[in-house]
């Protein structure tokens, strides 16, 4: 793929994921949906906050002042796991994330509704450029395609699917096995579910009664009131927390009365259930970095779906180098037609005796012979860039 020409400063990622930083550092950078747009606004970008990843997208620079906001959001000093993308490889990285191929989970799904929602509130709020909306709009397709194309599609469809397979590992399957859930939003909803469907019983808690009551109306389970965590966990063979919780929700001296073994899966970022509690006897405690899924045999699936990626990669740059092409096109076209009127002017005399409908035959065949002689640079300007049809026909960077 050839590079972008330069537009004004080059398009750019920077931020954290779980290929670069601990979940210590994550759940510090991790931003709610009030602050991910705040700082979309701030830096005129798109910020992606997920549980696995912090990421900002800019289109003209903006390294700088994205890493300050970062650290100074999170208290944190990010040399050594802060990553840059720049030009292609930023493309590129973005399309992989919505395709789920950068994901903990490879192939998940859920991931894609995460940018789409990100870009969407960004776009709202009057963030991005018609650079950022192409490329956004271009990620979702390929994450659209992947989905429906290509075989990676098959794997777990969301970090909530994985937790469940984890915790059938655990227990042997969980046929008539009681599932305490810790929230009431949609990775909660995803997990009861397929507890639910595998022969679970499902209780959900939540901070609220109202939103864990509705959450087990949808998926036939029953509710909890938050306040009796403690009653609920002496029966419960799996905890299964995802809420949004800045802070931990179960503490180790809840589980501590305990006597029977029970498997523990924190998938929220920042975590929801003290890391202590692993240290009691009988508790296995799992978090979100323990679920990705190997991809062992799916090397093939990974490589179709790597496959869709490069196509949109090179769509995009397609588009990127007609676009940045359009001033140079426009001003050879300028030039041509002043050269053409120009050699008409000159030629006045001997056209004089042409009758009207002769002078037009001039015109139009003058104008047939520029467009014709220009198709073939426009058409590679397009498709190469500017920069050869500007020093080929001694164009200006300004245009004329």
């Amino acid at each position: 793929m050839a590079p972008f020409p330069h537009e004004s400063g080059d398009l750019l990622a920077v931020g954290v994921s779980h290929r670069h930083a601990p979940l210590e550092i994550r759940e510090q950078l991790y931003l709610d949906d009030g602050r991910e747009l705040e700082l979309a606004k701030e830096l005129a970008g798109v910020v992606l906050s997920t549980c696995n990843r912090t990421e900002i997208y800019l289109h003209g620079g903006g390294q700088a002042a994205a890493r300050a906001a970062l650290e100074r959001r999170s208290g944190l000093d990010l040399d050594g796991v802060l990553a840059v993308w720049e030009g292609d490889e930023a493309v590129e990285h973005l399309l992989r994330v919505a395709a789920g191929l950068d994901s903990l989970v490879p192939g998940e799904g859920e991931i894609l509704g995460q940018v789409r929602h990100a870009y969407e509130s960004a776009l709202a709020a009057g963030a991005t450029d018609a650079v950022l909306n192409r490329l956004f709009e271009e990620a979702l397709h390929a994450g659209k395609r992947v989905r429906t194309e290509a075989r990676l599609a098959e794997m777990p469809e969301s970090v909530a699917t994985a937790a469940v397979d984890l915790a059938a590992d655990a227990l042997g399957g969980l046929e008539s096995k009681r599932a305490l859930l810790f929230g009431a939003g949609k990775m909660s909803e995803l997990s009861a579910r397929t507890l639910q469907s595998r022969g679970a019983e499902v209780v959900v808690a939540s901070r609220t009664l109202e939103s864990a009551r509705e959450l087990a109306e949808r998926v036939g389970g029953r509710a909890a009131p938050f306040d009796a965590v403690a009653v609920e966990l002496i029966d419960a063979d799996v905890v299964i927390s995802a809420t949004r919780c800045p802070y931990p929700i179960l503490h180790v001296e809840a589980v501590q009365p305990r006597t029977k073994p029970l498997v523990l899966i924190d998938i929220a970022v920042p975590r929801d259930l003290d890391p202590q509690i692993g240290m009691l006897e009988g508790c296995t405690l799992h978090d979100i970095d323990e679920l990705g899924e190997g991809l062992v045999g799916r090397e093939e699936d990974i490589r179709e779906a790597e496959g869709i990626v490069a196509e949109e990669a090179e769509r995009f740059a397609e588009w990127r180098r007609s676009r940045g092409a359009a001033p140079a096109i426009a001003a050879l076209r300028r030039r041509a037609a002043e050269i053409r009127t120009e050699e008409l002017a000159r030629a006045e005399p001997r056209l004089a005796d042409l009758s009207p409908r002769e002078r037009q035959a001039v015109e139009t065949l003058t104008a047939q012979i520029v467009n014709k002689l220009l198709h073939a640079p426009t058409v590679r300007a397009k498709e190469n860039g500017s920069e050869q049809l500007k020093e080929l026909f001694a164009l200006r960077d300004d245009g004329e």
